[in-house]
């Protein structure tokens, strides 16, 4: 029977469920993914990381669908750990995803054993620039977010681009995550408040994006560790990463989280 919260806790990727053991990935952020490379199955999907003060906050819908229309997963794992405190939420086809994790977790371990100590999230969003480059991984738009001296988030564009950012999105509602964002986004939110703000801009793309849905996927990350969090229906993701303090409620940005679930 399925709970109100999967919870994952672990400083690796060896101590989390991987795409192989079942985790399931999602698909397209409306991109056009090639003929020869779809895997038929799409998510619409809804990603965001932010930065704050003392990390970094992920999260993403759980809804895979076929070509956006047909809602064929509704338990989706839209975030995956890469390595020790860096993780990566994505849209794309199925089979790169799953792809481009196995590749990535492998070249940063490579660069950990060569240069005898962690990688850098600046060096893991440059490897995966580089992968997504090189292909054949160009249907794959990333947000990647870790913390190594100090938190920093990072997009990885569909052709490859690097950029770090305070804040992004990804995916077929990214627009109107954007919009919740931009209005509530502050550099100096704890980690506590970013939840509550990633959380809410998922829940708003969810409410006019129809490709995403169905619950939600949060990652957090520190100098302590990293977490995720998998929640079966919006209302109660909302509910769990809702800021005590009244700063970001979520409810205060999206209205009452008593909706249904979807």
């Amino acid at each position: 029977m399925m709970t109100g919260t999967d919870r994952t806790i672990g400083a690796g990727p060896s101590t989390v469920p991987s795409s192989e053991s079942g985790g399931a990935f999602h698909e397209h952020g409306g991109q056009t993914v090639p003929a020869e490379r779809s895997t038929g199955i799409t998510t619409g999907t809804t990603t965001v990381g932010l930065v704050g003060r003392d990390g970094v906050a992920l999260a993403a819908d759980r809804r895979a669908s076929l070509g956006g229309r047909f809602v064929t997963n509704r338990s989706a794992r839209k975030i995956e750990p890469v390595a020790d405190r860096i993780a990566v939420a994505f849209s794309g086809s199925v089979g790169d995803a799953q792809s481009f994790v196995r590749q990535l977790r492998a070249d940063l371990r490579a660069y950990e054993l060569r240069h005898d100590g962690p990688v850098s999230v600046r060096t893991a969003a440059t490897v995966a620039g580089a992968l997504v480059r090189r292909g054949p991984f160009q249907a794959l738009d990333l947000v990647l977010g870790g913390v190594d001296d100090t938190p920093a988030v990072y997009q990885v564009g569909g052709g490859g681009g690097v950029m770090e950012t305070r804040y992004a999105a990804s995916g077929s509602g990214m627009q109107l995550a954007y919009g919740t964002l931009e209005d509530t986004y502050e550099p100096d939110l704890s980690v506590t408040a970013l939840r509550s703000v990633a959380a809410t801009a998922v829940r708003n793309a969810t409410e006019r994006d129809t490709a995403s849905g169905d619950g939600m996927t949060v990652g957090t990350i520190t100098g302590d560790g990293l977490e995720i969090e998998a929640f079966d229906g919006i209302a109660t993701a909302l509910e769990a990463t809702s800021d005590t303090d009244g700063k970001t409620d979520p409810r205060s940005v999206a209205g009452e989280t008593g909706e249904e679930e979807r």
